[in-house]
């Protein structure tokens, strides 16, 4: 396993990233992706964590991608991980899959619509890996000391929640960024996914949507309210990714993005001293 960034002194420095694609399609576009991230972040100075899911279990229909398939995909992020020098974070949907997963990765991440399962919950905590947990579109900002709760109990205190809307009607998604400081206070740092924070689900073509323009939108108004990481999913052409490609951000458009991003973090730093 690489060591994680030092996150130790995550509320006085830098906010960390976790992105990636959505999920592993290649090895080619992994490795691009990964690479070139990491050149960024080297640069800003910006902890990173490399991301994509192994095998896509949320999809609205049943030809939808999910995968090249679980072995196959773990192995191309072992060796990204590797090459690269960079942590790793996937996600898990059954809670058999967290024991497999935590031979290739760093970090377990727990679905949004799968936070309130309490087996899946404590088979990621058993690992012993960090677990970042996804606030689900229905839950409350505070419901999250619940699943805190699951993990700990576990005998798991790596825990990381990340905030990615709340549904509003059918088909869009609103953030409410008193949640930020809400869950700081469990004493977890707080992670904004600023990328399916923008979705629009259950469109009827069976496709999600999404409003990318507003990616930046949240991800200033998140570091402005405390969060202490960023979540993106990245592609090198958006348009043929083949999961969640309506609501990622091109990779090469996002260096603008961090560069602002950093600049921003330093005043907050400033005021919160």
């Amino acid at each position: 396993m690489n060591q994680l960034p030092n996150l130790k002194n995550y509320n006085n420095g830098n906010f960390f990233l976790i992105a990636g694609t959505c999920v592993v399609e290649t090895e080619e576009i992994t490795f691009e992706t990964a690479s070139h991230l990491k050149k960024i972040t080297d640069q800003l100075g910006i902890p990173f964590i490399f991301k994509a899911s192994y095998r896509k279990a949320n999809r609205t229909r049943v030809d939808s991608y999910t995968g090249p398939g679980d072995l196959e995909a773990l192995n191309i992020l072992k060796k990204v991980g590797t090459e690269l020098n960079l942590p790793l974070l996937t996600d898990i949907h059954e809670s058999d899959e967290a024991a497999m997963a935590a031979e290739y990765v760093d970090v377990l991440q727990i679905p949004a619509f799968l936070c309130r399962q309490t087996d899946l919950l404590v088979a990621a905590a058993k690992t012993q890996k960090i677990v970042n947990v996804k606030k689900g579109q229905f839950l409350s900002p505070e419901a999250m000391q619940f699943a805190i709760n699951k993990i700990k109990a576990a005998g798991n205190d790596r825990i990381w929640l990340t905030e990615r809307g709340t549904s509003f009607g059918y088909t869009d998604l609103i953030v409410d960024f008193r949640g930020i400081p809400t869950m700081n206070n469990f004493g977890y740092p707080v992670v904004m996914d600023i990328t399916h924070s923008v979705q629009q689900p259950n469109q009827t073509s069976g496709v999600t949507g999404g409003q990318p323009a507003q990616i930046a939108t949240l991800a200033k108004a998140a570091i402005a309210t405390g969060a202490k990481g960023i979540f993106l999913e990245t592609h090198p052409n958006p348009k043929q990714a083949l999961s969640d490609g309506a609501n990622a951000i091109k990779l090469d458009r996002v260096e603008e993005l961090l560069n602002d991003l950093v600049i921003l973090q330093q005043a907050v730093n400033k005021i919160t001293r």
